[in-house]
C-alpha cells in the first residue's frame, strides 16, 4: 500500500518506501499490444498481379530507326557501329534532321538498367524524346499455330 492509517494516532500518514510497479507493468503491456498489433500494418507490402497485355500490336512502321545497345555496351544504329559521342550527328544524318522521328531502342538481356537508361537519356539530350522500348512477345501471342501448322490432318 502507498500509505497506512495509525491507530489512534491523530492525523499523520506513515510514508511507504515501496515502489508500487503494478501500474508501470499494466501500461508497459498495454504498450507493447498495441505496438504487436499496429507493427503489421505499418509495413508496406502491396501484391499487385499484372494483367495480361492482349493488345494487338503496333503496326510497324516501313522504315523503323533502331538503336541497339549490345552486351558489350557499344551502339549501333541500324547495322552499323557508332561511337557514343556521334551518336547525335548519326541519328541526324539518317533522320535528315527530324528529330520527331521515332527512335526504336533494343538492348541486349545482359545489359544493366542503368546503361539502358544513360543511352535514353544520351538519346533525349540529342533532341530525339520519341523513344520506344523493343521487347520480344510474350508466350502467349506466339503460341498461335500460323500456315501449315494450323491446318487439321484429313
Amino acid at each position: 500500500m502507498a500509505g497506512r492509517i495509525k491507530e489512534g494516532s491523530g492525523d499523520e500518514l506513515d510514508v511507504n518506501h515501496e515502489i508500487n510497479v503494478t501500474p508501470f507493468i499494466d501500461v508497459m503491456l498495454v504498450l507493447l499490444i498495441i505496438f504487436m498489433v499496429a507493427a503489421p500494418l505499418a509495413t508496406v507490402d502491396v501484391n499487385v498481379d499484372l494483367p495480361v497485355s492482349n493488345a494487338a500490336p503496333a503496326p510497324r512502321p516501313e522504315d523503323p530507326l533502331f538503336v541497339t545497345l549490345k552486351d558489350d555496351l557499344s551502339l549501333a544504329i541500324g547495322n552499323d557501329t557508332v561511337g557514343r559521342d556521334a551518336i547525335a550527328s548519326a541519328l541526324d544524318k539518317v533522320t535528315g534532321g527530324d528529330r520527331e522521328t521515332r527512335v526504336f531502342l533494343r538492348a541486349d538481356q545482359a545489359v544493366a538498367y542503368g546503361d539502358l537508361m544513360e543511352v535514353m537519356n544520351l538519346l533525349r539530350s540529342s533532341g530525339y524524346v520519341r523513344i520506344a522500348l523493343v521487347g520480344l512477345e510474350s508466350v502467349n501471342a506466339v503460341a498461335a499455330p500460323t500456315g501449315e501448322a494450323a491446318q487439321a490432318p484429313e
